[in-house]
């Protein structure tokens, strides 16, 4: 975490009795013009220091837009080795910031929907957020993001909500925005399901339920899968561990594959190292469980 109190404005410092030449002590960084950090220089991919780096220089009016407003509440940004920028707009008459490194924009004259983070930082919706990344992102990323939306944002939005925005302020490149609406779906709990699903129906798969509930032949509950395949009893899971970290819940897990497959089911168990290139391996795995189990294209 960041410790916002080693982050402040020069003209604060001053105000508060500080010399300038105190300002300039040794491990003290300039990450803005007027803005000094005795942290430590954030990573590429923090975006959360990155964008604390900056609070200190926002105006009335100005707040985090964009990816940097979607990542700062939650949402799930581009893979690597994608790096977000910073971006800080502003609706008109308000000025947008021009600062080297941050991208300002100057938005439409229309009523602020401004929403806070936990640290009181000023973000756009993330409605508007979203629609603003179709110009950054691939078609992947803005279904992911969408599926986090719709499923884990607190309150969460409803796919109208979506599809209104784009009704009122237009679509980007092509009807990118459209076209991830369409493929977005309520229960993904990360970006490398929906991407697995994607990839799937992508070639040629039957598209697979998210978040199905398996019950014993007594009704009692025993997983809830990631991607199910219920006609043909086969269930797809990503899993992103490059190794058991925590050997506990790798023993939790373990108990539960083997009770999937102890009412019937086949389970696939996707790696990161499946998912590489065009997933070809992937997506082999799970069409031949579902050839297996009776499934024709």
């Amino acid at each position: 975490m960041v410790d916002e109190l080693r982050i402040f404005s020069v003209r604060d410092a001053i105000a508060a009795g500080r010399s300038r030449f105190a300002l300039r002590r040794v491990g003290v960084r300039t990450p803005y013009r007027g803005i000094r950090s005795s942290a430590g220089t954030p990573a590429s991919d923090d975006l959360q220091a990155r964008a604390a780096e900056y609070v200190p220089r926002l105006r009335i009016g100005q707040f985090f837009s964009h990816e940097t407003a979607l990542a700062l509440l939650g949402a799930p940004l581009p893979p690597y080795p994608y790096v977000p920028g910073i971006h800080v707009s502003a609706h008109r008459p308000a000025r947008e910031p021009r600062v080297p490194g941050i991208h300002g924009h100057r938005l439409q004259t229309r009523s602020p929907a401004v929403l806070s983070t936990s640290q009181g930082w000023p973000v756009e919706h993330p409605v508007r957020a979203w629609r603003q990344c179709g110009t950054l992102w691939r078609l992947d990323d803005l279904v992911a993001a969408a599926d986090f939306l719709l499923t884990d944002a607190r309150p969460r939005i409803e796919a109208d909500e979506l599809a209104t925005e784009i009704a009122r302020m237009g679509d980007t490149r092509g009807g990118v925005l459209t076209r991830a609406l369409g493929l977005s779906r309520y229960g993904p709990r990360s970006p490398s399901e929906t991407r697995l699903r994607l990839l799937l129906i992508r070639h040629g798969l039957p598209e697979p339920e998210i978040s199905w509930v398996l019950r014993d032949a007594n009704g009692v509950f025993v997983a809830e899968l990631d991607l199910a395949y219920p006609s043909w009893k086969v269930a797809a899971e990503y899993d992103g561990r490059v190794h058991a970290e925590d050997m506990r819940q790798f023993a939790r897990d373990a108990d539960r594959w083997d009770a999937i497959r102890e009412c019937g089911w086949q389970h696939v168990r996707i790696l990161f190292h499946h998912m590489r290139g065009d997933g070809a391996v992937a997506v082999g795995k799970v069409r031949e469980a579902l050839r297996c189990a009776g499934w024709r294209r």
